[in-house]
């Protein structure tokens, strides 16, 4: 499958089959946790049943113990308070075991959630990321998924807990006086339309700032990267960066002020009529009585009671809704990203590669062209057809634009041939799993990267169990050893963020020796010195042409010199392979390479 645009992806996705209801998608997170949920739920029912029997006990408490015919019978009373206090006691024990229940189960569905969308992004084409922002994607992996911790860790129980207390309330309200049951949930109804509009404001609201929180942390991996910082301080334009960053930040205080202030009259309208529903009972209760009706007071205070225990929780249901409808706006962001479909993918039947050929590649007619570029526009290659046997250095020269990284990037398959074969060791490299190619091939690139850590580290990455002898023979090979021990801190010398306290040149090195105790079959090296000066090119040169040795090598060079000991040069120009042949065949034939060659030694 050839990559398309994150457009086309998101289209094409949306026309696949999706499970309709996000509820369910939510639901489905919870699936590997189900032990720990029924044990939750299992509380929540007991807690919930156990909450509504004190205010039940309270009318018998007045009516048999406080105010019966004959006084006060303090048996009786002590009895119903001792029962009260223990089914309190035993309401708060069961309460803390089941947060800790709940936030144990939500914290690592959050935690699945955020390496499920960190490995879905891992197998995300190339150009996927060359489309999209970095700080954007963190901020889908950290902020969006941050987002919905709450929803994560309280929904399960707050939704069952608050349904069965509810439900549990309405049936003691009923026993206790039908007539005040109507009297206390007659305006329920418009209260449940309100909140459904609440939540559509509040949902619309958090995507917004959900998008201004990516333009933040966008903003904020540009500019306090170490690149960022030395082009700021270059141009001076820090304080430009800061206002930058305020402006988005205004607009971030602006939105989440919004967001905590919707629906805030709603809640405060609710509040008031709950408050105040005890007082119209208290009326009603005084016209029955007169009209005849039955009504003791410890009917009326067992009533306010559980009246409190039923619009208490109801408000929790709601608010429980507004935030699914709030958070909504996050999980869509986040599927939206799960159910992506990365562009370059194993087929059904793929298998490794075979060593019958290994390290022999070639090019059958290849054309390629970016996935969003418009259909009127020229292709990066076009038609290029090459072979490179096992053993052979090859070189692909040109001017700048001409395809010559985009062949390099084509045959470990980070990009996809729009047309034709790309072969690895005699096979389709479509035919192959991407895990066995790119085992089989070393790259070093123009712009070495090197993490935050050791030089140990960063060797040891392309090998994790590479013994010490292993890591210093790779950096003895790239002419590197001597260097790292003239450090104080020899291997375990910290680089710090991509390889910023090491020289270009030091750089280059390690990233070769890297790559040497990855020991693949072909190695690519994409203008691995054009960024260096004379001393260190001649040092990093030493260290490829060891590189080299025994394995295919294939370089992408802008300085003609580097390559003339190439075993074939293939001249690209416009896309297409305009000349082939050794350096001295090619400065005798006149063409591209000898004018380009004349050049560069005049400039030089």
């Amino acid at each position: 499958m050839s990559g398309g645009d994150y457009s086309a992806q998101k289209a094409a996705n949306a026309a696949a089959p999706k499970v309709p209801n996000l509820l369910r998608r939510i639901a489905h997170l919870f699936e590997p946790h189900r032990s720990a949920l029924v044990l939750t739920i299992t509380l929540v029912l007991i807690g919930a049943a156990i909450s509504v029997l004190p205010p039940l006990l309270t009318k018998q408490a007045f009516d048999e113990g406080l105010f019966p015919s004959g006084g006060p019978n303090i048996p009786v009373l002590m009895q119903l308070v001792s029962i009260m206090v223990g089914l309190w006691i035993a309401s708060a024990a069961l309460g803390v075991w089941q947060t800790f229940l709940t936030a144990t189960v939500g914290n690592k569905v959050m935690g699945a959630l955020r390496v499920r969308l960190f490995d879905q992004l891992q197998r995300m084409e190339l150009a996927f990321f060359t489309r999209t922002k970095t700080g954007v994607i963190q901020s889908r992996l950290q902020n969006d998924v941050g987002g919905v911790a709450g929803v994560l860790n309280n929904t399960v129980s707050s939704v069952i807990g608050n349904t069965v207390t509810v439900i549990a309330a309405f049936i003691s309200m009923l026993v206790l006086s039908w007539q005040l049951t109507i009297v206390a949930v007659i305006v329920l109804p418009g209260i449940v339309i309100a909140q459904r509009r609440v939540g559509q404001i509040r949902a619309r609201i958090a995507t917004k700032t959900q998008e201004s929180l990516s333009n933040m942390t966008a903003i904020t991996q540009e500019s306090l990267s170490v690149s960022g910082i030395l082009l700021s301080k270059s141009f001076n334009q820090q304080e430009v960066e800061t206002e930058r960053y305020s402006d988005e930040n205004k607009q971030q205080i602006d939105l989440q002020v919004r967001q905590q202030m919707s629906g805030q009259w709603f809640f405060a309208t609710v509040n008031i009529f709950l408050s105040i529903i005890p007082a119209i009972v208290y009326v009603v209760a005084a016209y029955l009585i007169t009209g005849g009706v039955d009504v003791t007071a410890g009917t009326i205070v067992a009533f306010t009671t559980v009246q409190a225990r039923l619009m208490f929780p109801l408000l929790g249901l709601m608010r429980v809704a507004l935030d699914l409808q709030t958070s909504s706006a996050l999980f869509a962001r986040i599927f939206e990203y799960l159910d992506l479909t990365p562009a370059i993918t194993d087929k059904t039947d793929a298998h490794g590669v075979r060593g019958n050929a290994l390290g022999a590649v070639a090019f059958d007619n290849v054309t390629f062209r970016y996935p969003d570029a418009d259909a009127s526009t020229k292709a990066t290659l076009d038609s290029v057809s090459f072979s490179i046997e096992p053993g052979q250095y090859a070189a692909f020269v040109g001017p700048s634009g001409a395809g010559k990284t985009t062949v390099s990037y084509l045959i470990p398959r980070l990009h996809e041939a729009s047309d034709g074969r790309v072969l690895f060791a005699g096979d389709d490299v479509r035919d192959l799993t991407q895990d066995s190619l790119i085992r089989n091939i070393g790259i070093v690139s123009q712009e070495t990267y090197l993490f935050h850590a050791s030089i140990a580290e960063n060797l040891s990455y392309a090998r994790p169990d590479a013994t010490t002898e292993q890591v210093e023979a790779a950096a003895r090979a790239a002419n590197i050893h001597e260097t790292i021990m003239s450090f104080p801190e020899g291997y375990e010398t910290v680089v710090g963020e991509r390889g910023y306290r090491l020289s270009g040149g030091e750089k280059q090195r390690i990233a070769i020796a890297r790559v040497l105790l990855k020991d693949p079959s072909v190695l690519i090296l994409d203008e691995a010195t054009s960024a260096l000066d004379s001393i260190s090119e001649r040092t990093v040169q030493a260290a490829l042409d060891t590189a080299a040795r025994g394995r295919t090598t294939i370089a992408v060079a802008h300085r003609l010199s580097t390559v003339r000991s190439a075993d074939v040069i293939f001249v690209v120009d416009a896309g297409s392979i305009v000349e082939r042949g050794t350096h001295p065949e090619l400065i005798a034939l006149g063409g591209v390479y000898s004018r380009l060659y004349a050049e560069q030694n005049r400039t030089d």
